[in-house]
C-alpha cells in the first residue's frame, strides 16, 4: 500500500508528463494515462469547445465534466479553480466573471502551472492567475472566493475529506462550489484499484459517490445538489491491461458503475461565526 506522499508524487510525475502531451494523446485515454484506448471517442471529457472562453491550447483532454457550465458565476466574482491545469476551466471562469472579477488557478504541478501561465500571458488576461500549491493547504487567504470550481481532480488526492474542508475555508460566507469528479457505485475489481497508472487516470482514486457526498456534508456545506451525473465505460482495451478476459466479463456483468457526478454546495452565509469542527483557521 503506498503512502499520500507516494501517491502524491505519482500524481505529479504523471500531470508533467501529461503537460507535454497533447489533447489527442489525453482525450484517448483515462484523464491522460499512459493507457492509451484505440476508440475514438473521449472516456471521460466533454466538449468545450463552444463555451465563451474557451482556448485550445489550454484544453489537454483532462476534465470529466462542464462544472464552469454549472457553477452560477457572475460578474465581479472571485473564481478559484482547484486543479487548473493548462487553464482551460479557468480561462472559461473569466469569460463568466468578466474583467471586474478575477481567477485564481492551484495546481500541483509545475509544468502545469507554467503552461497556464503562458496560456495566460499570449491571451493577455490579467485578472487570471496561478498559483503552485497543494489543494489540501491552498495559497489563499479565508473567505475571499465567491465561487470554486475543480474539473475531476479530488479523485486525485487521498485526503478528500481535508480538501473539502479547504474548500470550506477559502469561500466567502454565502459562496458556493461547483465540482466534477469520479466516483463508484460498487466496488472495482482489485486488478483495478492497485493499479497506480490507473489512479493517476481517475479511476482507482476515486470514492464511492455516497461517501463523497457525506464529506461534503462534514465539512458544513449545505444545499448538495448533483447537477450532472453520467457513466463511464472504460473501454475493453484499457481494461485487458489490467484484468484478464473472464474478470472483464464479471466485472461488466456486476452492476458496478463509474460514475462523472457534477456537484453542487453552498457554504452558509452565517459559517464565518459557526462551522464544522476543523474547518475555519
Amino acid at each position: 500500500m503506498q503512502t499520500e506522499q507516494q501517491l502524491k508524487a505519482l500524481v505529479k510525475q504523471k500531470y508533467s508528463e501529461i503537460a507535454l502531451q497533447g489533447k489527442d494523446d489525453n482525450s484517448s485515454s483515462c484523464c491522460g494515462a499512459s493507457c492509451c484506448s484505440t476508440e475514438v471517442y473521449n472516456i471521460m471529457s466533454d466538449d468545450y469547445t463552444q463555451l465563451e472562453g474557451y482556448n485550445a491550447d489550454a484544453d489537454l483532454g483532462l476534465g470529466c465534466g462542464l462544472p464552469t457550465q454549472f457553477a452560477a458565476i457572475k460578474k465581479g466574482d472571485v473564481v478559484i479553480d482547484l486543479g487548473s491545469g493548462a487553464g482551460n476551466d479557468a480561462f472559461i471562469a473569466r469569460a463568466e466573471t468578466g474583467e471586474t472579477g478575477k481567477v485564481i488557478g492551484i495546481d500541483f504541478t509545475p509544468a502545469m502551472i507554467e503552461k497556464a501561465r503562458v496560456n495566460a500571458e499570449k491571451l493577455s488576461y490579467h485578472n487570471v492567475e496561478f498559483r503552485q500549491g497543494d489543494i489540501e493547504h491552498m495559497p489563499v487567504t479565508a473567505n475571499v472566493a465567491d465561487v470554486i470550481v475543480s474539473n475531476c481532480v479530488l479523485n486525485l488526492v487521498p485526503n478528500k475529506a481535508g480538501v473539502m474542508s479547504e474548500i470550506f475555508r477559502v469561500l466567502k460566507p454565502g459562496g458556493h462550489f461547483s465540482i466534477s469528479d469520479i466516483v463508484l457505485e460498487g466496488e472495482l475489481p482489485a486488478g483495478i484499484q492497485q493499479a497506480a497508472e490507473m489512479y493517476a487516470g481517475c479511476i482507482s482514486g476515486a470514492v464511492q459517490k455516497q461517501h463523497y457526498l457525506d464529506l461534503i456534508a462534514a465539512a458544513g456545506f449545505t444545499g448538495i445538489v448533483i447537477q450532472r451525473q453520467k457513466t463511464i465505460i472504460i473501454p475493453d482495451d484499457i481494461l485487458n491491461n489490467y484484468l484478464s478476459a473472464e474478470d472483464i466479463v464479471v466485472f461488466r456483468s456486476s452492476g458496478t458503475g463509474i460514475r462523472s457526478i457534477t456537484v453542487y454546495a453552498e457554504k452558509p452565509a452565517e459559517a464565518a461565526a459557526c462551522c464544522a469542527p476543523g474547518c475555519c483557521s
